[in-house]
């Protein structure tokens, strides 16, 4: 393409009047988007640019005397490519593709139109991870229920928003539950009749989600199998042993300590009897 068509082009957009709208395109990193050339009925483009306008002010495809180009050097050269309607067709696209981008097109009358386009392009939303926390239960909390905490939690990612569903209904229905934290912490009151209830916690940002299920009843009750106990069994058995094993070492380390010298020394001496002392005078001089 010559020079001079492109350079008039950019003196068109600067000086003609033109009538500008805008969009925002949203999309995900690795997949692609098309931004569309839009343009009023009965518009006849003669010569068309598409620009980069932020984060950087590139060139990045030209159609003029029924040629496309699009090998300009920009950050965007070998992934975008122009269609023959003048959308511009951009991918894989990354992290930073986001920005602003114009398309300014010229009738065969000689007027202008421009169109702007704000590109997102956001990470693709990881399965979260859902922790199940037991609260400690109390006077004030009825018999055979379990206080539940779940917590969701997803990586950094922006523009993240968290959401719950019970899987057997539609909605939480009459159950007990609250939201903290933006909706990352959700508390349930089960019961007995929620042993087999799932929840799942959905997480999104406007191009993606993703979910993780659990079954805190599962959390809140490990009863034994048959034949086997339970840890608080387990527990009432080894806890008293315990004790009985620290009070056998206790009396043992006091009954062979320094006591048992001075009993050993009572028993010598009980044993020195008169034909012992008899003996002793004998042999003094």
């Amino acid at each position: 393409m010559a020079m001079r068509p492109l350079w008039s082009l950019l003196l068109w957009e600067a000086l003609l009047p033109i009538i500008v709208t805008g969009a925002q395109v949203l999309s995900k990193v690795g997949g692609s988007v098309l931004l569309v050339a839009a343009r009023p009925p009965g518009f006849q483009v003669r010569e068309a640019i598409w620009r980069s306008l932020w984060p950087s002010e590139e060139l990045l495809a030209t159609f003029f005397r029924g040629s496309l180009e699009t090998l300009y050097h920009s950050r965007l050269l070998g992934r975008a490519q122009l269609h023959s309607n003048l959308s511009l067709e951009l991918g894989p696209l990354e992290s930073g593709d986001s920005g602003n981008f114009s398309v300014l097109m010229v009738d065969t009358r000689g007027k202008t139109w421009t169109q702007t386009l704000q590109l997102k392009v956001y990470d693709a939303v990881p399965r979260p991870v859902v922790q199940v926390f037991i609260a400690v239960g109390g006077d004030a909390q009825p018999p055979k229920t379990c206080q539940v905490f779940l917590s969701c939690w997803a990586p950094n990612i922006s523009e993240i928003t968290y959401s719950w569903r019970r899987e057997t209904t539609m909605d939480f229905g009459m159950e007990s539950h609250s939201l903290f934290t933006d909706g990352q912490v959700l508390s349930i009151s089960l019961g007995p009749g929620d042993r087999g209830v799932a929840y799942s916690c959905i997480v999104s940002n406007p191009v993606s989600w993703d979910l993780a299920t659990v079954t805190p009843w599962d959390s809140c009750h490990h009863e034994a199998a048959p034949g086997k106990a339970s840890y608080k069994d387990v527990l009432l058995v080894a806890v008293p042993v315990l004790l009985l094993l620290m009070l056998v070492t206790l009396f043992s380390a006091w009954h062979w300590g320094p006591c048992s010298g001075k009993k050993k020394k009572d028993v010598r001496a009980d044993r020195v009897g008169p034909e012992t002392e008899n003996t002793l005078v004998q042999d003094l001089p």
